[in-house]
């Protein structure tokens, strides 16, 4: 999340035929989202100050929210804003080659006994 924030109402709201999880501290927020078009709006004081993933997660066990709409839009939310595990690299396989068998240099031994060494 980019923010910090603490809410203490959550809820949704439905603008332009779109559903959306919303977020504020006062329970008359209704009175603002209404004026400005929002329709179904459903908001639910919450006992603390959440983060909206947390406030999300906490409405989505509420009984003004168990319909399939709003389970849907609320877990849709929660889907795309929980932090996602950076999945580690997985381990190159190591290969190692199998040690070349070193040359053995011949020589041609002459039996010259006169030849030094």
């Amino acid at each position: 999340m980019a923010t910090d924030k603490k809410f203490t109402v959550a809820g949704i709201s439905k603008l332009n035929g779109e559903y959306k999880v919303r977020f504020a501290n006062d329970i008359m927020r209704i009175k603002v989202l209404a004026k400005h078009g929002h329709e179904d709006i459903r908001l639910a004081d919450l006992e603390g100050e959440f983060t909206k993933l947390d406030a999300a997660r906490a409405i989505l066990a509420l009984e003004d929210f168990e319909d399939a709409t709003a389970q849907a839009t609320i877990t849709e939310y929660i889907e795309d804003n929980t932090p996602k595990a950076k999945a580690a690299p997985a381990p190159k396989a190591v290969v190692k080659a199998a040690p070349k068998a070193k040359a053995v240099k011949t020589a041609k031994v002459t039996e010259d006994e006169d030849a030094p060494f």
